[in-house]
């Protein structure tokens, strides 16, 4: 019997990890006080599986799954990521597949050298290196007009692959988003509730998804508007930001969770 039915998903940049120095430290009591309770602790990322296993080690998370490449696909408890899988070569022919006159606008990570991927994001050597050990999705650049956009998205779809368009990148995949991974993994451990923490819009489906979301508080990005469930309390904000905010946040909620007799 666990100590608390209780499951948390996490985002990292900008919500567990700082969103200067990437560190993670100030939320060391909170994360030492889940895994007292033995309370599931998921990071869930746009960031790859080979990005997210040394992180997920260093936290001591490794006893749990992971969700890698935006729910694209999963990470195993204990298992490291030093090869792309089988998807992405998957996709990768379909993209290879189409016509020249669509696949001409569009450029991914698997297009691109390290050094490119680096130039691009802004990430270190190695961190680029890591982003382009890709399992199961492609983001990239599209450099056409919205008309051949639209013809190249319906064209993957016709061959079971979707486009989502983010912030920065039009990403590839055969399907899956955070929200589809939450309840699948909260089953499979056996958890009821579920507590989601992130700081960006691509967060909101995962934050609305749970039982309770956590807004972490991130000046640096666009920010999330109001949300559903947010009047009821449902959808609570941090003052601070970063690990210091989800340490804010998940200490006393995990307080009154374990306080709250069982229904």
């Amino acid at each position: 019997m666990t100590a608390l039915d209780l499951i948390v998903f996490s985002d990292l940049d900008g919500t567990l990890l700082d969103h200067a120095t990437y560190d993670w430290s100030p939320a060391r009591p909170a994360l030492d006080r889940l895994a007292a309770l033995d309370v599931p602790v998921v990071l869930a990322s746009s960031k790859t599986a080979a990005e997210i296993a040394p992180l997920r080690r260093e936290m001591g998370l490794e006893r749990w799954p992971a969700i890698v490449e935006n729910g694209a696909g999963l990470l195993p408890a204990g298992q490291g990521a030093d090869a792309p899988g089988p998807e992405y070569p998957r996709l990768r022919a379909v993209l290879k597949g189409l016509p020249e006159t669509l696949r001409a606008g569009f450029e991914g990570f698997g297009d691109w050298s390290d050094a490119e991927v680096a130039r691009r994001t802004g990430l270190p050597p190695e961190s680029a290196r890591l982003a382009r050990i890709r399992a199961f999705s492609e983001p990239g650049i599209w450099g056409g007009d919205d008309a051949g956009r639209d013809a190249f998205v319906a064209a993957l779809a016709a061959q079971g692959v979707s486009a989502r368009l983010g912030g920065r990148y039009l990403t590839l995949s055969f399907g899956g988003t955070k929200a589809d991974r939450m309840a699948e993994l909260a089953t499979s451990l056996g958890r009821t509730r579920m507590v989601a923490l992130g700081d960006a819009p691509n967060d909101a489906e995962m934050l609305t998804t749970a039982d309770i979301g956590v807004v972490i508080a991130n000046p640096h990005g666009p920010g999330l508007p109001e949300l559903p469930g947010e009047a009821a309390g449902r959808i609570r904000r941090s003052t601070k930001t970063g690990p210091a905010g989800w340490n804010e946040m998940i200490l006393p909620l995990v307080s009154d969770q374990a306080d709250t007799p069982a229904g």
